[in-house]
């Protein structure tokens, strides 16, 4: 008996110990609580901002990409009207070709700047300010050389009496319309990939994801209009 007497009070005394260890424990354990609450708080505000940037960064190289996908479409539309006026030229040589006395230094400025246009290639992803003034300058001596042939058929009258005249005509006036037409668009879209570019703060994504600046048409004297193509004698 007197055995058991003496391990009650043992017992009160780890009881009494362990509900102080509780009662210190519990506030401490709630501070704590409240720590770890303010640092989540702080990791999910930091987490949430560095998702906002991330969806930021990959919806403006999305624009930049749909961007420049329209570039390069304009541009293909804009080397198929010009080689469709390429590939009237020899017709209209061959026809020119059939009339007595014709010039033949025009014909061959005419031939030699269809040459010197046609071999000047560029890529869409070449569309450097540089390389368009090169592209540009080979399709401007092209044109230019191709009025001056213009010019020269009409002090031909016999030339309206072949056959081939009155199509070529009207497929060169097309011809020239659709260029100036195409090359419109082809700024609008440049100009339009370029804002993004160069803005801030998209540039900083531009940069990183390798999209540069592009070039484009320069305005020409009577670009306004489309040349003429007109093999009627002069009045």
């Amino acid at each position: 008996m007197s055995g058991n007497w003496n391990i009650y009070p043992f017992k009160s005394i780890l009881m009494e110990i362990c509900l102080g260890q509780i009662v210190i424990c519990i506030p401490l354990q709630s501070k704590n609580f409240k720590t770890i609450s303010t640092m989540n708080r702080k990791l999910w505000i930091a987490l949430g901002v560095i998702a906002l940037v991330i969806f930021w960064g990959v919806g403006v190289r999305n624009g930049l990409a749909t961007s420049d996908q329209e570039v390069k479409g304009s541009w293909a539309n804009v080397q198929s009207a010009y080689q469709r006026r390429a590939d009237l030229i020899p017709n209209l040589v061959k026809t020119v070709q059939g009339v007595a006395n014709f010039e033949k230094s025009t014909l061959t400025a005419v031939i030699e700047a269809r040459a010197s246009a046609t071999q000047m290639k560029l890529d869409a992803k070449d569309l450097s300010p540089e390389n368009m003034q090169k592209y540009q300058a080979a399709q401007s001596s092209l044109g230019g050389a191709l009025s001056r042939l213009m010019v020269v058929a009409e002090n031909y009258p016999q030339l309206k009496a072949t056959e081939n005249f009155s199509e070529l005509q009207a497929q060169l006036e097309g011809t020239e319309n659709r260029i100036k037409e195409e090359r419109d668009r082809f700024n609008e879209s440049v100009k339009s990939y370029n804002s993004k570019v160069v803005t801030f703060p998209n540039n900083l994504i531009a940069s990183f994801s390798g999209f540069t600046e592009k070039g484009y048409f320069e305005a020409e004297a009577g670009s306004d209009k489309a040349p003429e193509v007109n093999f009627e004698e002069k009045k």
